[in-house]
């Protein structure tokens, strides 16, 4: 929608303003708005919603092994000390 109407207001900014007017919404969200669009076309530099996404997928499989691990390192520690304890047969 901004792309398409920003020849009528001349510049970026305006057409912003005048459709979060319009929207009944702060210039805040459809800046970034336009600001996402272009980044994801290419256009403009920076990380894409698919990348964002996979990033988070990512960071949140890390947590995940990285309790599983702390929950092994525990249980190991547990087990190694419980065959100290046993009596020699």
């Amino acid at each position: 929608m901004v792309f398409e109407q920003e020849r009528r207001y001349g510049s970026r900014w305006e057409t912003i303003r005048a459709i979060a007017q319009k929207l009944g919404c702060p210039t805040e969200a459809p800046r970034n708005w336009v600001k996402r669009a272009e980044i994801d076309a290419g256009r403009v530099s920076g990380v894409t919603t698919e990348e964002r996404s996979r990033i988070k997928d990512l960071e949140r499989e890390i947590s995940e092994l990285r309790r599983a691990n702390e929950i092994l390192r525990k249980a190991s520690a547990f087990f190694a000390q419980a065959e100290l304890d046993r009596r020699p047969k």
